[in-house]
């Protein structure tokens, strides 16, 4: 349950809204380009307004069938304690649950103390057996 003047919704955020709220919860910026493109391939959004604002999102990535990702769950430093975070979650988790195959594998990377929201979701740690890794474009590039 939000807080009163908070509304969830299940619409992308425009990719101008994106790439301000990404910055503003203190993740990496992304190019409006790379948003642009990347955004209409999203399976499942929760995004969450205050007033018209976009002030908390989430995505759903994947192949639809074989892997599901959670991706860009950002809120506001301004509207962070109130539960938004533990919601977008849950909204994206309700989906997954709706209609991800039983063998489906769902991941995702948790920044910081983060981790302590998706354990209520039932993730774990993958350590020792598997190890996260990442590379990004521009480093390549340098």
């Amino acid at each position: 349950m939000l807080p009163p003047h908070y509304t969830l919704t299940h619409t992308l955020p425009t990719p101008a809204d994106y790439c301000r709220l990404r910055t503003l919860a203190g993740m990496s910026a992304k190019a409006l380009e790379a948003a642009t493109r990347g955004l209409p391939n999203t399976l499942f959004a929760a995004t969450v307004f205050h007033e018209g604002q976009l002030v908390g999102m989430g995505r759903v990535t994947g192949d639809g069938g074989l892997f599901f990702d959670i991706n860009d769950i950002a809120v506001d430093p301004a509207h962070q304690k109130r539960g938004l975070g533990k919601a977008i979650v849950g909204a994206l988790m309700d989906f997954v649950h709706r209609t991800a195959p039983a063998t489906a594998h769902v991941t995702l990377i948790a920044d910081g103390e983060a981790h302590r929201l998706y354990a209520h979701f039932g993730f774990k740690p993958v350590g020792p057996e598997s190890i996260g890794m990442a590379i990004h474009i521009d480093d390549r590039r340098a």
